[in-house]
């Protein structure tokens, strides 16, 4: 049996390109474990956020301010999608579990990191002409933090909302069914070609597939099953796994949830600590974000212990009495220039859309039509991707003199975060020495490509990682 189009991917993403195809009559098989161990929608605290995951340092490029584009117009499609989901899956339930986003500043971090990101965000919602409120931090109900770390300024944006990830991966499964698409619960092991031409893929069980078009939305591990394209691979941005943890937590009794999402500043690499209500006393706690040279299956201590310490100071101090339901681990993909991977992929008949790193789940309406569009009718949204194509050059997000600066200034936020307690006299030693090393880094990579900070800091640790740079980079030169 040939398929129109096989999505490999159970993800959100994966999932919705699936399920926007079959609403539109095409033959569509997805492909993918509905347990979806590891993935990075299943653990996700779907903030539909837009302006709350604003940074300094996506702002600074052209590229960065495309992405944001993409999260404002995805906002826009939540409400219709999420009835569209209910109608097809037949499942009533709101998707929807907060109303708003708080966000804060507190002393936990750095004023070089986390006043900067939440001054541009503030002045990104005064710029786009966006509602929010400024308010003082004491006011907002629940947020009851130790004072150690209290926080210095809060604002309320009543248009970012949150999902629930697994009601939505659930409306996603019963919704392609309902439109006579097909769900292979397996994943792919590879991509099938002949003739220069992508064909099908094979499943881990030996079984073939055939499809007209194949369009693999396998996040971090979305390369991998392109082994037969070594060719085309090769001058694709290398993608890389944003390990994370996040914890669902039951609240004790006569303690409310939260009726918004609270949540800090992006900072060192990370998300920004958040804490999103599921609903039935249920509290998503979120999230830590390392990238590691493999994607990985199990919490680490030192992650589950940061993450908890972290909700507990900064949140409410009597999360201390909360009930752990579930640890949850996920690997966002990002790739080597932190851009999304969003196309055709050098071969025909072959497309991909993976290395939204923090962005997917919240963009994957918007993902889902803008690829359903290009399958169907050779047309698009008006939004324009073409500098998102998989293969492709790097792209430069923060310029190249900035980079080892921005790189040190994160190092430090997270052992601020964590508490350390560095003399004075250090902070130039460790400074000079961060700055020495990662600028030795960046020119033994390339003497003009440059990574963003996150590659960097977790590079200089693996060899793997530089490996892959540098193979890539030396495709381009």
């Amino acid at each position: 049996m040939e398929f129109d189009v096989i999505v490999v991917g159970a993800g959100a993403i994966g999932g919705s390109i699936a399920y926007e195809l079959s609403s539109r009559g095409l033959n569509v098989c997805r492909v993918g474990e509905t347990d979806r161990i590891n993935a990075a929608s299943k653990a996700a605290g779907a903030m539909n956020g837009c302006f709350g995951e604003i940074t300094s340092g996506l702002l600074a490029s052209d590229y960065g301010r495309l992405k944001l584009e993409m999260d404002r117009q995805a906002r826009e499609l939540w409400p219709d999608w999420a009835e569209r989901l209910a109608d097809a899956s037949g499942i009533r339930t709101s998707l929807f579990t907060a109303v708003g986003t708080h966000v804060v500043l507190n002393s936990a971090g750095m004023d070089e990191v986390d006043t900067v990101n939440y001054e541009t965000i503030e002045r990104s919602l005064q710029e786009y002409g966006e509602p929010f409120e400024t308010m003082d931090p004491r006011t907002i109900e629940w947020l009851a933090p130790n004072h150690l770390v209290r926080p210095l300024r809060g604002m309320f944006i009543p248009n970012e909302h949150s999902v629930s990830s697994h009601l939505l991966l659930e409306k996603l499964d019963a919704a392609l069914l309902a439109t006579s698409g097909t769900l292979i619960n397996e994943n792919a092991s590879r991509v099938l070609s002949e003739g220069g031409v992508a064909t099908g893929v094979e499943l881990h069980s030996g079984e073939r597939l055939w499809g007209k078009r194949i369009v693999v939305a396998a996040g971090v591990q979305s390369l991998e099953l392109l082994s037969e394209f070594d060719s085309v691979v090769k001058k694709i941005p290398p993608l890389f796994s944003g390990y994370g943890v996040s914890i669902l937590v039951k609240l004790p009794d006569g303690m409310a949830l939260p009726k918004s999402v609270i949540r800090t500043p992006n900072r060192a690499f990370a998300c920004g600590l958040h804490c999103v209500p599921r609903g039935d006393g249920v509290l998503y706690l979120g999230a830590t974000n390392i990238l590691s040279e493999r994607p990985k299956n199990h919490a680490l201590i030192s992650d589950v212990q940061f993450l908890l310490d972290c909700a507990v100071d900064q949140l409410n101090i009597d999360l201390h009495s909360a009930e752990i339901i579930s640890i949850q681990v996920g690997n966002r993909p990002i790739s080597a220039d932190g851009f999304p991977l969003i196309g055709e992929c050098g071969m025909q008949e072959l497309w991909l859309a993976t290395g939204t790193y923090r962005d997917g789940l919240h963009q994957s309406p918007l993902l889902a039509a803008y690829i359903a569009d290009c399958l169907t009718d050779g047309k698009s949204t008006d939004l324009d991707l073409r500098a998102f194509n998989p293969v492709r050059a790097p792209l430069i997000g923060l310029a190249r003199e900035l980079t080892v600066g921005e790189t040190v200034k994160q190092m430090f936020a997270t052992g601020y975060e964590y508490r350390w307690d560095v003399k004075p006299y250090w902070l130039p030693i460790l400074d000079k020495g961060l700055s020495t090393n990662y600028q030795q880094l960046i020119n033994e990579l390339h003497p003009s490509f440059t990574p963003p900070p996150e590659l960097i800091a977790f590079s200089y640790l693996y060899e793997s990682m530089r490996v892959k740079l540098t193979q890539y980079y030396k495709e381009w030169s």
